[in-house]
C-alpha cells in the first residue's frame, strides 16, 4: 500500500482548525522545571511529569521510520524514548515504540492498530510527507493528536513538532567541510555535494544550510562548476550513496572533498576509498548522527566531524509533549520554544507549527571526550577497538592508538 500521489496528499492537507488552540493550560506549579533547557542524561526532569501522567488516559504510540537511513533509531531514539516514558511514570502498557522498517504500509497500519488499541497521542517520524499526512488525517478523524518527531510532515495536521534546527545542522556540515579543507591543506578542492532523500523535508533543510556555506565559499551548488560536482537526486540508503559516489568519482576523478549528509552515507564510501589505498587526511568527508562508525572514521582521519544531535534531549522533549497532550493539557511556554513553517499546508493555521527546536553540535576528534563520551551516548570501549572492514578485502581498522592521540578514555 503506497501513498505517493499528489491527489492523496492534497486531500489530506485539507484539514480543519488548528488542534492545539483549545487545550487548557497547565499551572507552572505542577511542572516547575519542565522546559527545553532542563532535560539531562539522567532523565531527572521527567519525574516532574508524574502528576501529568496521572491525569491522562489511553496510551502514547511512537512510530519510527526505518533502520536503513540511520542506525540512530535503534541505537538512540528507541531506548531514549522508552527511558523518558519510564522516568515520567508511564507503564509499558501506556506507551509503545515501533519501527516501520522502511514500509509506508507498515507505518500506516501501525498507526491504525495503535489507535484501535486506545492510543491518544502518536509520535510520528514519517517516512515521507505523503504517508505522514495520511496518517495524521486518520488520527485527527479519530480524535488522536500527533506530534511530528524529527521530521516535519509537509501538509500534515500535527499539533507540535520536535526536532533540531535543521538548517543550522546543515550549516554545521558546510562549515565543517570548509574548515577541514583548510586544515587538511586540500589542494585545488573539488567538492562532491551529496544530499539525503528528496522525500525527507529534513534533507532539504540540511542542504539549505550547507549549500549557503559552500556558495559563500566560492562553490556552486545550484548548477555545479569546475570545483563543484552535484549528486543527481539524493538518498538515505548507504549502498545507493556509494553507487552514486562511484559513478561521480569515475566521471570526475579530481573530486577530493565530499559533503555527505550523515555518517551512514559516508561510511561505505570511505570504506571503498580505503580499499583503494586512500591515505588519511587527504579527502575530507562530513557526517551527522554521531554514530560509532562515524567517530571511528573521524579519529582515523577520513571524516572531518559529525553533527551531534543529543537524542536523549529530543526524546525527552517529545515524550514530555506527548504526556501533556495525553492529559489534554497545553505544554508550558518554556518547553515549546519556536515555530516551523509548513510550506505545503493549505490552511493558514497549520502553516506555523509550534515547535521544540534544539541545538546540535559539530564534533571533531578533540571534542569527542567532552561531548558524546561525557554524555554517555557512546562508550570509549566500543569506539577504541578493532572493527570489521566496511568493504570486503580491506584491512580491519584498529582505533585504540587514535583514541590515545585524542585523549578518549
Amino acid at each position: 500500500m503506497k501513498f505517493k500521489t499528489a491527489k492523496a496528499l492534497a486531500s489530506v492537507a485539507l484539514v480543519g482548525s488548528f488542534v492545539v488552540a483549545m487545550l487548557p493550560a497547565v499551572s507552572s506549579a505542577s511542572t516547575p522545571t519542565v522546559k527545553d533547557s532542563t532535560f539531562n542524561t539522567s532523565y531527572s526532569t521527567m519525574k516532574y511529569l508524574k502528576t501529568i501522567v496521572k491525569k491522562g488516559k489511553g496510551s502514547i504510540a511512537v512510530i519510527l521510520p526505518d533502520t536503513v537511513s540511520s542506525s540512530r533509531y535503534t541505537e538512540f531514539d528507541a531506548p531514549n524514548l522508552k527511558a523518558a516514558f519510564k522516568a515520567a511514570g508511564l507503564t509499558t502498557k501506556q506507551y509503545t515504540v515501533q519501527n516501520a522498517q522502511g514500509s509506508d504500509t507498515t507505518q500506516y497500519t501501525d498507526a491504525q492498530a495503535d489507535i484501535a488499541k486506545g492510543a491518544k497521542v502518536l509520535l510520528l517520524d514519517p517516512l515521507d510527507s505523503t504517508t505522514g499526512a495520511i496518517i495524521e488525517q486518520y488520527a485527527k478523524d479519530h480524535g488522536v493528536k500527533v506530534i511530528d518527531y524529527d521530521r516535519l510532515t509537509l501538509g500534515g495536521a500535527r499539533s507540535y513538532y520536535v526536532s533540531f534546527n535543521n538548517v543550522a545542522v546543515g550549516t554545521l556540515i558546510g562549515t565543517g567541510l570548509t574548515s577541514c579543507i583548510t586544515s587538511w591543506a586540500v589542494k585545488s578542492p573539488v567538492v562532491y555535494v551529496m544530499k539525503g532523500a528528496p522525500t525527507d523535508n529534513n534533507a532539504t533543510l540540511f542542504a539549505q544550510g550547507y549549500d549557503a556555506v559552500l556558495n559563500a565559499a566560492g562553490y556552486n551548488t545550484t548548477t555545479g562548476s569546475a570545483n563543484t560536482v552535484l549528486e543527481s537526486t539524493g538518498t538515505w540508503t548507504p549502498s545507493a550513496a556509494l553507487t552514486d559516489f562511484q559513478g561521480a568519482y569515475t566521471a570526475n576523478p579530481k573530486i577530493n572533498a565530499v559533503v555527505t549528509p550523515n555518517d551512514e552515507n559516508a561510511a561505505p564510501i570511505i570504506g571503498y576509498l580505503q580499499s583503494q589505498g586512500l591515505p588519511p587526511k587527504t579527502m575530507p568527508f562530513t557526517g551527522q548522527d554521531a554514530t560509532i562508525t562515524g567517530f571511528q572514521n573521524i579519529i582515523a582521519g577520513y571524516q572531518c566531524g559529525t553533527v551531534y544531535k543529543p537524542i536523549w534531549l529530543e526524546a525527552q522533549a517529545a515524550a514530555a509533549l506527548a504526556i501533556y497532550l495525553r492529559a489534554g493539557l497545553k505544554p508550558p511556554a518554556g518547553l515549546v520554544n519556536g515555530t516551523s513553517n509548513d510550506s505545503a499546508a493549505l490552511i493558514k493555521s497549520l502553516k506555523k507549527v509550534p515547535s521544540v527546536l534544539l541545538v546540535a553540535t559539530w564534533v571533531t576528534p578533540t571534542k569527542i571526550e567532552s561531548t558524546v563520551i561525557h554524555d554517555k551516548v557512546i562508550k570509549a570501549s566500543a569506539l577504541c577497538t578493532t572493527s570489521a572492514p566496511t568493504v570486503k578485502g580491506a584491512t580491519p581498522p584498529t582505533y585504540s592508538a587514535d583514541c590515545t592521540t585524542y585523549g578518549i578514555k
